[in-house]
């Protein structure tokens, strides 16, 4: 299977950052370099303990902005990546946005329905 990317744009206070992004629904939130998010002003919430894709346990800022991609906007939870972490959408945003991956396309489509259950 091929990789999925998103061309999204960022937006906290004002001020919008746009950005291609891996997709990776394995991950719960997006990872976005804490650099740009610094530059956006997006202020650290918390931190919390993640488990990376190598099984690592790593502590990390974690944030609220919006996203936007496809012409749809929501609030989602960004992690402060650092270092070597890559920056990817997550699952809460594409979820937030309506969006699901078409795995034969390898692009992203709008939901249809909301699933309720």
């Amino acid at each position: 299977m091929g990789e999925t990317y998103a061309e999204v744009v960022l937006i906290e206070n004002g001020k919008k950052l746009k950005k291609r992004l891996l997709v990776d629904t394995d991950a719960t939130f997006s990872w976005i370099s804490e650099k740009y998010l610094k530059k956006l002003g997006v202020k650290p919430t918390g931190i919390e303990e993640l488990e990376t894709i190598e099984g690592r346990i790593v502590k990390r800022n974690i944030g609220f902005l919006e996203v936007e991609c496809m012409g749809r906007i929501a609030p989602t939870v960004v992690i402060f990546a650092r270092g070597k972490d890559s920056e990817v959408l997550g699952l809460h945003a594409l979820e937030g946005l309506r969006l699901e991956v078409d795995p034969y396309r390898h692009s992203l489509k709008k939901s249809r329905v909301i699933k309720a259950l």
